[in-house]
């Protein structure tokens, strides 16, 4: 059985946050390209998800999507917010397509149900049946969803790859963002985060200040250590380093933070 990587393209890293609704095309032409070369190279299915940027937190800020169904416009953000996450993704399945992947987008809100915004259901087996085609290479992202206690959520990309890696047997997520890592207060990389010391360096982590609905940088290391207690490791990268993606891909590690139980 083949290993399963997820790997999750944030929105800082394809969008200017500062900007909304600007995708820096050069980056992502430039990412797709080695996502493509390291699935030539390696020996490995993948799932690559991705964040809204300045798209979706946009709309999602505006109409407070992340906290449910709220008022009569809650149900217009449901809308406006479904929308500018969609497009996003269809520029990046357009490029995936364009370097060489049989991209398929996977929409989170039309097959998952959630509660206080986890995912509760998803059927995935059309998924694994993407997987076990081994030329087509999901794309999922973060998205709205129906939330059973508040009516509606957002889905933030780390809740979908790690659904998704319990689910479907994958043991390494990658997160390639804008920094070198998870910074501490002085701004130096942190190289490994675990359950022995999350308690000392917590106050520490510092993120983006950009328009961020599902928490910044904290909040994705805190799920990230949920999963770990699972067997599930992940890694915190610098997408904007040429080549960080592809090499994480083929299996190196300490490019960034890595984050164990």
């Amino acid at each position: 059985m083949r290993k399963l990587i997820m790997l999750k393209l944030g929105g800082s890293l394809i969008t200017d946050k500062n900007k909304a609704y600007t995708v820096r095309m050069d980056v992502i032409k430039r990412i797709v390209k080695e996502i493509h070369n390291a699935r030539k190279k390696g020996d490995f299915d993948l799932i690559v998800g991705h964040g809204a940027g300045s798209f979706a937190h946009q709309s999602a800020s505006k109409y407070k999507t992340q906290h449910g169904i709220i008022n009569n416009e809650s149900y217009i953000g449901l809308a406006k917010v479904q929308d500018d996450a969609v497009k996003l993704n269809r520029i990046l399945i357009t490029e995936l397509i364009s370097a060489g992947e049989n991209a398929i987008s996977i929409q989170a809100s039309s097959c998952a149900i959630c509660n206080n915004s986890k995912i509760l259901k998803w059927d995935t087996e059309p998924i694994k049946a993407m997987l076990d085609m081994k030329q087509i290479l999901p794309v999922p992202y973060g998205d709205i969803g129906l939330d059973k206690s508040q009516g509606c959520c957002i889905i933030s990309t780390e809740e979908i790859l790690t659904y998704l890696a319990k689910q479907l047997g994958s043991n390494r997520i990658i997160l390639a963002g804008k920094v070198d890592g998870v910074l501490d207060e002085k701004n130096n990389v942190i190289p490994l985060i675990n359950k022995e010391n999350i308690l000392e360096i917590k106050h520490n982590i510092t993120g983006s200040d950009a328009v961020d609905v599902t928490g910044g940088m904290l909040q994705k290391v805190e799920i990230m250590l949920d999963v770990a207690k699972e067997g599930i490791d992940s890694e915190i990268i610098n997408g904007n380093k040429e080549g960080f993606i592809e090499r994480a891909l083929l299996g190196e590690t300490n490019l960034g933070t890595r984050i164990t139980k």
